[in-house]
């Protein structure tokens, strides 16, 4: 028997399917639905794709094909998120120009993408660092200027050593950098800022109205973190000075014992000449300026701190005098920069407060706050017209009445993300379109002089203080301003990475479009998008900032939709075969490549989807890939036991017609493993039978299409005659569907861990894929080295790991 040979056939396709535009999309087209699916795309790096791009993209990738052969207008398009800092550093280790590097990454990209035959529309590829994509990044700048949502302040910033870069809060977490993780300090400069706040409420609103994931919608709400609670004025007894603060809990204000301020809170210099430990203050000050954000509020760590001596605060409630402090963990730039403490009632305060001997006063009945800090709730206490309360709202409630009435306070809204610093010491980026003149300071680049071109330079090592390579040409600085005409200079700052990933979902629509970034024609027809696949790892920094850029131009009408991803899904990360992370200092790297050439594409697209739950951490299975191979050699196989018919025979029709609903359903669910299973228990059946008819082999070609196109095309034109992607999906009889269904236990190490649901025919694939992809099941295993599977037929599956 012939061979299925991978390195023709493969080839052999992938050449048709360009050729014949058979994935090219076609905007306004009135006689198909249009479906708009969208994965994140790739940052052009020079290791080439790794096996969690091929994960990534292979999902909405089934579901794209799937959606041509049910005669949609499909646009699943593709594109290179090629500005940023891990280029830029290659291109001053190696001495090769970034633009250079780029251009070579993205073509090795672009050959290993269409090696494993993703069905993306290729003439639509976008690219952020050609003049012709950040030519309308700076006009959506522009407009944000405009709009006064760009603002420049002196603040604390999180700096990078190493890449002499400002970093916003996203791009440091953990106090390491994004880029090349080492830490992070605090130094003050003048930044470039989006007001990302303004929107923080429209963001949160919004979404109600989409279809994202419990967990993605709950980071977003966390990132943005909105809390209700009170402003409140606490008075300085030696100058009448107003110490504002914010708390979500105003209700425990007579417990309030001492302040805690920001070591550089302009208080401090503003009465520098009455504090008589001033120098105490400004060394502690000057030890804060060494440490990371993340390090200052770590709650995990030794309390430090010193007290002022020379100003006092006065509580407003019980007029008491309480002792102002300096400490770490208090910063400018969150809330007001300074903050009330009770002790009693929160283990950060209590740890402080015994440090260095301050009252503690419990307000709430509960606990033992001589051991800890009580950190429930109870009935109020030691709190004047509080006491007797039972309920924290109407303590809050009762307490915002009297702030209102003595003046010193009033309800209020905070958010936990802050204003986003939009700017880059470096050059691999978009130039700011902004001109500083002497005479009439900040002044945007004319419309019609877009784009202002990044130019070319030999030099793009940054400056010893993290100043641009910008500023040493002088030929780019130097210029007039477009107001009055007189001599300015240019902002030679750049955008970060995100700006270009912060729209580029719209450019698809219309990516060649030189008067708009697009037509209000092909806006209309293609957006929103209708599925939007990414990680997790996205969903809390480029989601929101898209988000944010794509409200914003909804709200000045250049958009027709308020949110640009009506539905938001996640893959899971590929693990190593050991279970870890892959990582090149373990050795536990896989390359798509190697797999490709050892197997073909098609198993390796196959494999990526049956390894387990698409949602969650899987490791890499050489024993799973095999399977995979085998199951795809028997699909080959099938034509030398092609026997006429058309129709599906008695013993293949209900087979045949659950199969099709399972595989169809499972899809749209995102189980793709389980899809694989199902087809593999029908081949199963159609091994045991001995033969299969045309009309069978058609429909199971058919089903199996999306995850293995290359092998099925083939199939399709040599046992049919026709083109597989040129024909519509199959379609089943719900009522030809229903056979007896069993439920099973489900054990990990021989402990019961759950109960599945699964047919009574069903082989032992089918059973262990349906028993993964249980939630409860894939949770237990996720991260996990799976040693055995065992399946007692109609009774049990347990699964062996370590």
């Amino acid at each position: 028997m012939e061979r299925y040979d991978f390195k023709s056939i493969e080839p052999k396709w992938q050449k048709y399917w360009e050729e014949h535009n058979t994935f090219k999309a076609v905007t306004g087209d009135g006689r198909r639905k249009k479906f708009y699916a969208l994965v994140e795309f790739p940052y052009p790096s020079g290791h080439g794709m790794h096996i969690g791009h091929i994960k990534a993209y292979s999902g909405l990738e089934v579901v794209s094909r799937k959606r041509r052969l049910e005669g949609y207008n499909v646009l699943f398009p593709i594109g290179f998120d090629a500005y940023g800092l891990p280029t830029e550093n290659t291109a001053i280790k190696t001495g090769v120009h970034p633009r250079v590097l780029t251009d070579e990454n993205i073509l090795k990209f672009t050959d290993q993408l269409k090696r494993v035959g993703f069905s993306f529309d290729w003439s639509r590829v976008i690219d952020t660092t050609e003049e012709s994509y950040y030519k309308w990044t700076q006009w959506i700048f522009l407009k944000m200027f405009e709009k006064g949502l760009v603002f420049r302040d002196k603040t604390l910033v999180n700096y990078c050593p190493s890449c002499q870069v400002v970093l916003s809060n996203e791009d440091s977490q953990g106090g390491k950098c994004d880029v090349c993780h080492s830490d992070i300090i605090q130094k003050t400069k003048e930044v470039w800022y989006l007001h990302i706040t303004e929107y923080a409420d429209k963001l949160l609103e919004g979404l109600d109205s989409v279809d994202y994931l419990p967990n993605i919608r709950l980071q977003q709400e966390n990132w943005i973190g909105k809390s209700t609670g009170a402003f409140v004025d606490f008075t300085v007894k030696e100058n009448g000075e107003k110490l504002r603060i914010y708390t979500t809990r105003p209700d425990t204000l007579y417990g309030v014992t001492f302040m805690v301020i920001a070591p550089e809170h302009p208080i401090i210099e503003k009465y520098r000449d009455s504090i008589a430990n001033i120098d105490a203050l400004d060394a502690y000050k000057a030890e804060c300026a060494k440490k990371s954000e993340f390090e200052r509020t770590q709650l995990v760590k030794d309390k430090t701190g010193v007290c002022i001596e020379g100003l006092t605060a006065i509580n407003p409630i019980t007029e008491k005098e309480i002792p102002i402090y300096i400490s770490d963990y208090v910063m400018m730039g969150y809330g007001t920069g300074a903050i009330m403490a009770v002790p009693a009632h929160d283990t950060r305060d209590y740890e402080f407060a015994k440090k260095f001997g301050i009252d503690i006063i419990q307000v709430i009945k509960g606990g033992d706050i001589s051991k800890e800090a009580y950190t429930g709730d109870g009935e109020m206490i030691n709190s004047g017209i509080l006491n007797g309360i039972s309920t924290k709202k109407e303590a809050i409630a009762k307490m915002l009445e009297v702030l209102a009435e003595k003046g010193c306070g009033e309800k209020g809204v905070q958010y936990k993300m802050k204003d986003w610093a939009f700017n880059r010491q470096r050059y691999w980026g978009e130039p700011i379109p902004i001109v500083h003149c002497p005479h009439c300071g900040m002044v945007a680049v004319p419309y019609e002089e877009l784009p202002l071109k990044l130019p070319k330079v030999d030099n793009f090592e940054p400056g010893t203080d993290g100043e641009s390579p910008l500023a040493k040409i002088d030929s780019f600085v130097n210029c007039k301003c477009p107001k009055c005409g007189g001599d300015a200079k240019r902002e030679t700052d750049t955008m970060p990475q995100w700006a270009g990933s912060s729209w580029y979902f719209l450019r698809y629509c219309d990516p060649t479009n030189n008067d708009a970034f697009a037509s209000k024609e092909a806006l209309e027809y293609w957006m929103p998008v209708d599925w939007y696949n990414g990680g997790m790892e996205h969903v809390t920094r480029h989601m929101i900032y898209s988000r944010f850029w794509h409200k914003f131009l909804y709200d000045i009408g250049e958009v027709p939709c308020s949110e640009p991803y009506a539905k938001r899904t996640a893959q899971g990360l590929v693990l190593g075969p050991d279970g870890d992370k892959m990582s090149k200092s373990k050795g536990n790297v896989i390359d798509p490549n190697d797999v490709v050439d050892v197997y073909g594409a098609d198993v390796l697209r196959v494999y990526v989807l049956f390894m387990g739950d698409y949602e969650q951490a899987a490791p890499w299975s050489e024993t799973g890939i095999k399977g995979c191979k085998r199951f795809l050699d028997r699909i080959w196989a099938l034509r030398e036991r092609m026997i006429d018919g058309d129709e599906y025979r008695p013993e293949l029709t209900a087979p045949m017609h659950k199969t099709i609903k399972k595989v169809s359903e499972d899809i749209e669910a995102m189980k793709f493993n389980t899809a694989i299973a199902a087809m593999m228990s029908l081949i199963n059946t159609i091994y045991d039978i001995g033969s299969i008819n045309k009309a069978e082999f058609k429909s199971l070609l058919m089903i199996l299409n999306p995850f293995a196109p290359h092998i099925t095309e083939e199939l399709y034109l040599d046992c049919f005659g026709q083109i597989l992607s040129e024909q519509e999906w199959v379609s089943y009889d719900e009522a030809l569907c229903t056979e007896s269904t069993i439920e099973i236990a489900v054990q990990i190490n021989g402990k019961l861990k759950g109960k599945i649901n699964i047919f009574v025919d069903a082989q032992q694939d089918e059973a262990i894929a349906a028993a993964k992809a249980d939630k409860n099941i894939a949770a237990a295993i996720e991260g996990k080295t799976v040693v055995k599977e065992i399946y007692v037929k109609g009774r049990i599956v347990n699964i062996v790991v370590k």
